[in-house]
């Protein structure tokens, strides 16, 4: 009989069947819904032999759930979410005008889910723009519920601005043009220590070597700036003996030992290119998050083989996504790449535990694009590759999951 998985005493408890709700996706969505779960369900019966299985529930947002409801995210599909705690989907189309300004951040603050996690890894055989993608083993934690995400904005001219100016001028004395749009960017003690406490937490538990706080503190202060120093202090309050800061060891934390350093945004961006394997685990705001993101995923073939995660680990809540957009132009035509979302999956099994199952999607992965059997985007990229539909990568992906 299926159940739901639950929380207790703060460790996740998931059941042999387990209800997991998904939303398809819009414009190429429920193509690469299709194909990735025939491959999870495929790696749940491989490794468990039947004896788990997921009990897969349909909710609905975006145009398909407009169109049924009139709403673009429907109350019951955050409720469903909310009792199941898991989920999946795909990706979703932001309504043009009124009303919510992105399903995929209206989910995110509903559920509170303040780490977007974003792993980034190279699979031999992708094209790549760089020289060297497998230098790149990185994966981000993004603050996902603060700055720009709760960021408050006011018109240029507007009423509303107009005082706000008036204001700054009087209270502050800050010289600001009057022609100008305002916006404030929150960025608070405990929204960051709950961020970078998952980072460090996550690579104590997989034995990674580093966190860095990548920020912008040398200009904000007081926001970015005050980020990497929470930082510092969190690890020094909460982890001693499992993580370092760099100024507290000079840079060599004893063996075993997480190093805890920081860095300015934009000299990440260039060492992320120039000196990748010096960075491990990626810990970030908001902003810098989503460039940091999408730039580290076109080192390793780009956004259609990225896979990404939203998760509250207080509460267990956490849904698993595609990373990319719907590409409406290709819908229905079974020919766009579903690695984003079944890598998604791949996630999400080992959140729940699933390890075995989690193994055999990313060998099924490793193995297809070794032999050179991809989607259109990377066949058109690789010499002597065989260009498939996404549902027979798809079963090329479940053909090579237990071979030698």
């Amino acid at each position: 009989m299926a159940e739901k998985v639950r929380m207790a005493n703060g460790l996740l408890e998931v059941p042999y069947n387990p209800i997991v709700p998904f939303i398809e996706g819009d414009g190429t969505g429920p193509d690469i819904w299709r194909s990735a779960r025939y491959v999870l369900d495929s790696a749940v019966e491989k490794a468990y032999g039947g004896e788990r299985c997921i009990e897969w529930k349909e909710v609905l947002a975006g145009e398909k759930a407009f169109k049924a409801t009139g709403s673009w995210l429907p109350d019951e599909t955050v409720e469903v979410f909310k009792e199941c705690l898991l989920g999946l989907k795909g990706p979703l189309t932001t309504p043009v005008g009124g009303g919510i300004r992105s399903l995929n951040v209206a989910l995110r603050q509903l559920l509170d889910l303040y780490v977007c996690l974003r792993p980034v890894r190279y699979f031999p055989g992708v094209p790549s723009p760089v020289k060297h993608p497998e230098r790149c083993d990185m994966v981000v934690f993004r603050e996902n519920t603060e700055d720009v995400y709760s960021g408050k904005e006011l018109e240029m001219g507007s009423e509303e601005a107009k005082k706000l100016l008036w204001f700054l001028r009087e209270e502050f004395h800050w010289d600001i043009k009057g022609d100008s749009g305002l916006g404030l960017k929150p960025v608070s003690r405990s929204g960051s220590e709950r961020l970078i406490r998952a980072a460090v937490e996550y690579a104590v538990q997989n034995k990674r070597k580093s966190v860095t706080l990548v920020h912008k503190g040398n200009i904000q202060k007081y926001t970015e700036g005050a980020f990497r120093a929470w930082g510092y202090e969190l690890v020094k309050r909460e982890y001693a003996g499992r993580a370092v800061g760099w100024e507290d060891c000079g840079g060599k934390p004893e063996a075993g030992q997480v190093l805890v350093k920081d860095t300015i945004a934009d000299i990440f961006f260039q060492q992320s290119l120039t000196r990748a394997e010096e960075f491990d685990v990626v810990a970030t705001m908001n902003l810098n998050g989503d460039y940091i993101s999408d730039a580290l995923a076109a080192q390793v073939g780009g956004i259609g083989i990225a896979p990404g995660a939203n998760i509250n680990y207080l509460s267990g809540h956490a849904i698993f996504e595609a990373t990319h957009g719907t590409a409406p132009k290709y819908a229905g035509q079974d020919k766009v790449n579903p690695s984003s979302v079944i890598l998604s999956g791949e996630m999400m099994l080992r959140y729940m535990c699933w390890n075995e199952a989690a193994d055999l999607v990313i060998k099924g992965v490793e193995g297809t694009i070794a032999n050179k059997t991809v989607t259109y985007d990377f066949a058109r990229l690789m010499d002597g590759a065989e260009c498939v539909s996404c549902s027979q990568f798809g079963r090329e992906v479940v053909g090579n999951m237990c071979q030698d």
